[in-house]
């Protein structure tokens, strides 16, 4: 009996790996699940490399106006200038193997609940490491001699009190105004505190030009800060944290909101989210792989505030 004459969908034009296009449909799977559930990653200043360990930030000071007097040369002023540099920390990665037979008898798709758990823990904590960094930026002094550091907000109920968390807001806004950063600004709270603002019918009122639903428990801005609702804002210690970089640990257990503007914090990206996978002979399975190398580090301190309990 002749052989039937296999169509192989996976192959490119019929040469090569019989999976070799099978992998995009999966790496797609997770850089959907990485992009849905990432919150920061638009709202922070991001530099790609193609090479090297690190990239420098130049950061800027200011320069001053003065009144001329006539007949004397103006000979121009001097300005403050200095550069941040932050370095790539090292492959991040989240991975699973799926055995054949598994996969050949289980009657859903297996992997994508697979990619999407990928997906989701790289998102984690590349969120969780930026906003460990809004904090470090708040906690910082500025490399420009003469500008601003970073500030902190402490307020003992101002994560159960819908009034103080209000209160710390406009504070927050009044300083940034002091400090002249820009409007793009954000605020990161944790569930508890989001709904706790929501629940305040001052700040959703129409009538006082309020935006959110109190129905629909949403909540848009205070104070001209756009509020955004996380579980990813640090709030344990992590001074002796190993599982992190040296860099980001720190005690976090009293910070209870971060409020910045996307120059608070510097991302350099060597390596963008990759999906990789390699069929096991001996183990008679498939080893999935995702992962990117990236790093992180405050920027611009004076865009930064944390919103403290102690």
């Amino acid at each position: 009996m002749t052989d039937f004459t296999r169509v192989l969908p996976g192959a490119v034009n019929n040469a090569g790996s019989d999976i070799a296009l099978f992998m995009k449909l999966f790496s797609g799977e997770v850089l959907n699940a990485f992009n849905d559930k990432t919150i920061f990653d638009k709202l922070t200043r991001v530099r790609q490399i193609s090479a090297g360990k690190s990239a420098a930030f130049p950061a800027t000071g200011k320069l001053n106006a003065r009144y001329v007097t006539p007949g004397v040369t103006q000979a121009g002023q001097s300005m403050n200038v200095n550069e941040v540099v932050i370095g790539v920390d090292g492959e991040l990665l989240a991975d699973a193997f799926v055995a054949s037979i598994d996969e050949a008898m289980a009657h859903w798709d297996v992997r994508a609940p697979i990619a999407d758990q990928m997906g989701d823990a790289l998102a984690q904590a590349y969120d969780l490491n930026i906003a460990r960094n809004i904090v470090l930026s708040a906690r910082a002094s500025n490399v420009v001699t003469g500008l601003s550091g970073g500030a902190a907000i402490t307020a003992a109920t101002v994560h159960t009190d819908a009034a103080v968390l209000a209160a710390s807001l406009y504070t927050a806004a009044q300083t940034f105004d002091e400090k002249f950063v820009p409007n793009d600004r954000y605020v990161a709270l944790k569930p508890a505190q989001y709904y706790l603002a929501v629940q305040k019918n001052d700040l959703i009122n129409k009538d006082w030009d309020g935006k959110g639903s109190y129905a629909d428990g949403k909540i848009q801005s205070v104070a001209g800060i756009t509020i955004m609702k996380t579980n990813n804002v640090p709030q344990a210690n992590d001074s002796a944290n190993t599982a992190i970089p040296t860099a980001y640990r720190a005690n976090f257990s009293t910070t209870k909101g971060i409020v910045w503007t996307p120059e608070a914090v510097g991302t350099v990206r060597l390596m963008g989210l990759k999906t990789e996978q390699e069929y096991a002979i001996r183990e008679r399975g498939t080893y999935l792989v995702s992962s990117y190398a990236v790093g992180h580090g405050p920027l611009r301190p004076q865009c930064a505030i944390e919103l403290k309990s102690a």
